[in-house]
């Protein structure tokens, strides 16, 4: 491109839309990580410890051997009829059916985001978010330019009686992730779950259920899903991205046949489908039960490395840092004394080669500058340790410059 073409670019007019776009804390974040001597918590990434390398190489060969055609051929926009089944069947219990006529596989769950902000959302709509919430979740339904309301939570999520009229007032949608939200880990109680189902069935606007991380329970104890409990009402995002592997972007929604039409007519004109490769493979490693024995080692592992971080945050975090204890998933919590700013003492964490994500980001309305997210999942116990022994060095120091300021 030369000089001319440059300025041309530059000159071009952009959408009110592209104007607003921004980029996610998160990526930023992992640019720097990239440097192999960063410690990094930042990235809410599975471990690659977890990726079954060998049974997808395996299923790849089957499915290019027997039936390369289809494999590599444009498909239905509603995604492989096989893959839509297993998905069906899978949640289907407890007197619970669900129809493969529900079930949209996506390009990852983060596009089943997207489509419900096409399909749902117009400017200035009211859309009700946890507090605080999915940054991505934040960033894809920002294009369609909602009207953010922060639901009511505490340590145990949303609080389903703060809940009333005035607040959800002219909602489009409800989006909560009650198994180990992303950020804090939290995992919604029996009834409170039970609670949400009840105002789902009666609420005139869906209640969005992403849950990538249910099945990441360290006990092997699954509290029942929203979708289990109001089926008609709820719409359930799901991904294979952190049971099998995030570089495969298979995702699905689960919804009530009449949304389902127009998610789908959003979808024809996003991608046409989700790889017909990328699917096949997905079903071909799970149709026969991989994940039964599969997940209990993802547990595990995650667990392990959970006991890890929460032992060192233990031993180095100084007074007036707490976290919570989270029972599943990838992530802690870590509230800093009031004073501290986590994007500050980002700068000063990279500069010792340790990397998070700050906590601000995730908040839809006001944020709380004194939080920040850890990941520990693909981190070693070893390097946890020195990790964070360097974060609570830092708040330590800023902590007593404050003090004597």
């Amino acid at each position: 491109m030369d000089h001319s073409d440059l300025q041309a670019a530059r000159t071009w007019q952009l959408s009110e839309r592209a104007i607003k776009l921004t980029s996610s804390a998160i990526r930023e974040i992992l640019k720097v990580t990239e440097r192999p001597e960063v410690i990094s918590f930042a990235g809410g990434l599975p471990s690659p410890a977890t990726f079954p390398a060998e049974e997808m190489r395996a299923a790849a060969d089957r499915i290019l051997r027997d039936n390369p055609a289809a494999a590599l051929q444009y498909s239905a926009t509603e995604g492989y009829l096989p893959l839509r089944e297993w998905v069906a069947a899978r949640h289907s219990h407890g007197g619970v059916k669900i129809r493969a006529s529900q079930v949209l596989i996506t390009t990852g769950s983060q596009q089943a985001l997207d489509l419900l902000g096409k399909v749902l959302i117009s400017p200035d709509s009211p859309v009700l978010v946890e507090t605080p919430t999915y940054l991505g979740a934040l960033q894809s339904f920002s294009l369609y330019e909602p009207r953010y309301v922060q639901m009511p939570t505490d340590d145990e999520g949303l609080v389903p009686e703060g809940l009333t009229p005035q607040l959800t007032e002219r909602a489009r949608l409800l989006y909560a992730i009650p198994s180990f939200q992303n950020p804090t880990g939290r995992r919604l109680p029996l009834a409170r779950r039970e609670a949400l189902a009840a105002f789902a069935k009666r609420a005139p606007f869906p209640v969005v259920e992403d849950n990538p991380y249910g099945e990441l329970d360290y006990a092997g104890e699954p509290l029942p899903t929203l979708l289990s409990m109001a089926p008609e009402h709820i719409v359930h995002l799901g991904s294979f991205s952190k049971v099998l592997a995030p570089g495969l972007r298979v995702g699905y929604i689960i919804a009530p046949e009449a949304l389902h039409h127009k998610l789908v007519q959003a979808k024809q004109a996003t991608d046409l489908h989700t790889p017909s490769f990328t699917q096949r493979i997905v079903h071909e490693v799970v149709k026969d039960g991989f994940l039964d024995t599969h997940i209990p080692k993802i547990r595990a592992l995650y667990r392990s490395q959970c006991e890890a971080m929460h032992a060192a945050l233990a031993r180095f975090m100084p007074e007036g840092v707490s976290w919570n204890r989270p029972e599943g998933g990838m992530f802690i919590w870590v509230n800093l004394p009031a004073h501290i700013d986590a994007m500050k003492l980002l700068e000063a964490a990279i500069a010792q080669n340790v990397a998070f994500v700050p906590g601000a980001p995730f908040f839809a309305g006001e944020a709380r500058h004194n939080t920040l997210r850890l990941s520990f999942v693909t981190v070693p116990p070893a390097k946890i340790d020195e990790g964070v022994a360097k974060l609570g060095a830092l708040i330590r120091a800023q902590a007593g410059a404050q003090a004597g300021a």
